[in-house]
């Protein structure tokens, strides 16, 4: 019979960041996830690693302890974070370009205050920008009217990368994860507690029971469908709102610096980043309803370009959006607030009179601190549980990350074939990017399979058999990022990765069809 100590529902980064941290205690646990991992909101947020130049203004504005709170515990993660995936996770300058005099005082106090709250784990001082040095340092931004800036410091990731490292580092301590399972039922005794899960393997169309001492519910913007499993009578935990962002060409944003714009008209943030050769621009907290597949509207599109226009010295139309993307944020409800943008994004937990705990809420930045507190309330509940040791995921390295950048660097740069490769292959797979060459069956497999496209044959193998790359999406848009930087590239390598996959996976000709159709409908609409 299949058991653990422990099930997970939601291959995210809640899910993932619990499903280590269990592992880690010496708990036994298995993690399902009805996609791919990362699908939804984790390999579709803006980037950043934060403690929230938003909610801290919140917090000054209304005297709100717990926005405050929220803050700080994001800066403290955020030190954390960035040490424990220095290949994934890196600092980054962002410049706020202000057009009223009113607004430098206002904006650099803030900023200024939020470099104190991070205390030691600050990645860099603010400083107040002449409109000169501003324009020197961004000649992105608008000059027309620019009274000056402000420049600050937070973290920037990978995201979809950084699920699968932390679901790489959870396996590598005896964690089972896996992805295309979707749960279907939730399993009780005669009492009523919850004994384990009803699975759908996808891929294999087979449904089989695991069972387990205890179940956790970290399934982001799907919390309240586990809930309603359980009990179909329970009050909504989560509303949702979308995040939604556009790709344009690096040419858009010529420096390694960001943009923050603190207010669009409806007041909310709007970010402007540099991200993988690429000009990210996207803000969040517009109401959203469920979707799996959230789209990207064209009034949203006209929406970012707008503002985007505004503040920027080039014209950035229609036609120079190369991708589309939309996350959903799950958002803990409040009958006093009837916006999504002011609802504090904190997290939540939850045991449901069945035994089935659910944890939502919160945000990236704070993924581990909220899996550290579920696994704490969690043992508390079931003392039959017996870990081996204490959280430790404050300092754990990731997979990727135990060897210097400069060590890796090093040695990828002695090979040709990876010398032109370095930094891409660094950024996606830190030190075990060299593992990608014992998937190459000749030469040509370290070469890319398009013009100004890093990706090679031998990295799609390497995914598949360390990754857990099961649909050709899983690779073209969350391993390689392509489709969620370049859609039209990414369709471009659909046939190759079709044809490397069918020959990993034992395909048959129906199953190459089937993924080639469902492929094809993705990327044919946001990703």
């Amino acid at each position: 019979m299949n058991t653990s100590d422990i099930i997970v529902i939601g291959g995210g980064a809640t899910g993932a960041g619990i499903a280590l941290d269990a592992a880690l205690r010496g708990l036994s646990v298995t993690l399902f996830e009805q996609n791919d991992f990362g699908e939804g909101t984790s390999s579709r947020s803006t980037k950043l690693v934060h403690g929230g130049v938003r909610y801290l203004e919140a917090a000054i504005k209304h005297l709100d302890i717990e926005q405050w709170k929220l803050v700080r515990e994001g800066l403290r993660e955020r030190r954390s974070f960035l040490r424990n995936a220095p290949h994934l996770a890196h600092p980054i300058e962002l410049i706020t370009p202000l057009y009223h005099w009113y607004e430098l005082p206002y904006v650099y106090a803030g900023l200024f205050l939020y470099d104190q709250i991070s205390g030691r784990a600050s990645l860099g001082r603010s400083r107040l920008l002449r409109a000169s040095t501003a324009l020197k340092r961004n000649r992105a931004i608008n000059p027309d009217g620019l009274k000056g800036a402000v420049s600050y410091f937070d973290g920037a990731f990978n995201d979809a990368r950084m699920v699968i490292a932390l679901l790489q580092s959870a396996e590598e301590v005896g964690a089972h994860v896996h992805n295309h399972h979707a749960v279907t039922r939730l399993l009780k005794d005669a009492t009523g507690k919850l004994t384990g899960v009803e699975v759908h393997d996808t891929l294999t169309d087979t449904v089989y029971q695991h069972h387990a001492v205890a179940v956790i519910n970290a399934t982001g913007p799907f919390t309240d469908t586990i809930r309603r499993m359980d009990d179909q009578a329970c009050p909504p935990l989560v509303e949702t709102s979308s995040g939604i962002h556009i790709v344009l060409p690096g040419r858009f944003l010529p420096a390694p610096t960001g943009l923050m714009i603190p207010k669009t008209s409806d007041g909310r943030l709007l970010f402007v980043l540099p991200w993988q050769g690429h000009c990210l621009v996207g803000t969040t907290d517009h109401p959203a309803p469920l979707s799996k597949h959230p789209e990207v509207t064209d009034d949203e599109i006209d929406f970012l370009l707008d503002h985007l226009n505004r503040y920027f010295a080039l014209e950035a139309a229609r036609d120079d959006v190369l991708t589309t993307f939309s996350g959903l944020r799950p958002l803990i409800t409040s009958e006093s607030q009837h916006s999504t943008a002011t609802l504090v994004r904190e997290s939540e937990y939850r045991f449901s009179p069945s035994g089935l705990l659910t944890v939502a809420g919160g945000k990236w930045t704070s993924y581990r601190a909220m899996a550290e507190k579920t696994l704490d309330l969690l043992l508390e509940a079931h003392p039959t549980l017996t870990p081996t040791q204490t959280c430790t995921t404050l300092h754990h390295k990731v997979v990727g990350s135990r060897e210097p950048r400069e060590a890796v660097f090093e040695r990828l740069t002695v090979h040709p074939q990876f010398a032109p490769l370095a930094e891409y292959l660094y950024n996606h797979y830190g030190d075990r990017a060299e593992q990608i060459a014992e998937y190459a069956e000749t030469e040509a497999d370290l070469q890319p399979l398009l013009p100004e496209t890093s990706v090679t044959r031998a990295e799609i193998r390497y995914t598949i058999h360390h990754e857990y790359v099961r649909k050709p999406l899983d690779f073209l848009v969350r391993r390689s990022g392509l489709g969620l930087t370049d859609r039209k590239r990414a369709q471009d390598l659909l046939t190759d990765v079709i044809q490397i996959m069918a020959e990993e996976l034992s395909w048959s000709a129906a199953t190459r069809k089937t993924m080639e159709n469902e492929a094809n409908k993705r990327l044919l609409s946001s990703i």
